[in-house]
């Protein structure tokens, strides 16, 4: 990836580099040649840092301990390097601001594609609960073990026959096997989350750890489901708790929370109609593209005076 990254470079047909996530930055020359945006989904360091003070296991917690320090002076370092940094909250920027005083980091909000992610007229399948995101990140998992060990439990209590949809790629043995005992249906890759999402009737975030912002909630809230999120699970989101989501962090609250909407169509939506709303409002991807779009032009005016050439990417 380093030398393809180079080569590009070297041929003169780079006008602007952005590295995707900090572990893209490593194929990046920071040496003048090109202007380069480091593009933050996340706060890395942080990430690590909440799963190191959740961790049981005190093996794995030092590990942890020892790995989101490493990140951090790691995250640092690039911020510095980078010609801007662009996070997707404010509470993003100012962690990295407050890490990197002297980095130039700015924030725009995380985007969705609201014709794509709409709702639509699919039946809901009553007690029907779903989750979405890639099974392979550490936080993910934790949400839905955590969500099956110390909250499913209580919402079955009060609705026997409530049922969870976990979507999304590679999940782990481990999480295959506590989703079996429980009843859990995983499914794996799939070509499209959307009918997961339509006949679900509550959308659940239960995360415990994470970064950056949940695109997840966003694309519920296009499709006009309720959502019921942890505190970091809406974190720099610019949500407001009662309004377009349900906050919830202890165990009890969130299956609280989740059999409040189950037993209450007009209350699901109500939530429905806010989060869609504001989703077209402030959050679609033509409003987002173009914030983007301005803080790569300003990179680029020290050092040309023509317009930029259509972006295209490199994988």
């Amino acid at each position: 990836m380093r030398e393809q990254v180079q080569a590009f470079i070297g041929a003169a047909a780079v006008d602007l580099c952005v590295a995707d996530f900090l572990f893209a930055a490593v194929n990046v020359p920071f040496d003048g040649s090109v202007p380069v945006v480091l593009f933050e989904h996340n706060v890395e360091y942080q990430i690590w840092k909440r799963l190191a003070a959740i961790e049981q296991d005190p093996l794995r917690r030092a590990l942890f301990e020892v790995e989101w320090r490493k990140l951090r002076a790691q995250e640092r370092a690039t911020c510095l390097a980078a010609d801007l940094t662009i996070t997707v909250s404010d509470n993003d920027r100012d962690r990295l601001a407050e890490l990197a005083p002297e980095a130039d980091v700015v924030s725009i909000p995380t985007g969705v594609d609201t014709s794509y992610f709409s709702p639509n007229a699919a039946a809901e399948l009553p007690g029907r609960l779903v989750f979405t995101g890639s099974m392979d990140w550490h936080p993910n998992e934790d949400a839905i073990v955590h969500f099956i060990d110390s909250i499913l439990p209580h919402v079955r209590r009060e609705i026997p026959g409530v049922s969870l949809s976990v979507v999304g790629r590679r999940p782990t043995e481990r999480l295959r096997s506590i989703a079996e005992r429980a009843g859990v249906l995983v499914t794996g890759t799939v070509d499209d989350v959307r009918p997961y999402i339509a006949e679900a009737e509550v959308y659940v975030v239960p995360l415990r750890a994470g970064g950056g912002t949940r695109l997840k909630i966003f694309e519920a809230l296009a499709m006009a489901k309720p959502v019921v999120s942890t505190t970091v699970g809406a974190e720099g989101l610019g949500l407001t708790a009662g309004r377009e989501f349900v906050a919830a962090d202890d165990p009890q609250d969130f299956a609280r929370a989740v059999v409040t909407l189950l037993r209450d169509r007009a209350r699901r939506r109500a939530f429905g109609r806010a989060g869609r709303r504001l989703v077209e409002e402030q959050y679609s991807w033509t409003q987002v593209a173009a914030a983007f779009e301005a803080h790569c032009e300003t990179v680029l005016e020290p050092r040309q005076s023509v317009p930029m050439k259509p972006l295209h990417a490199v994988a």
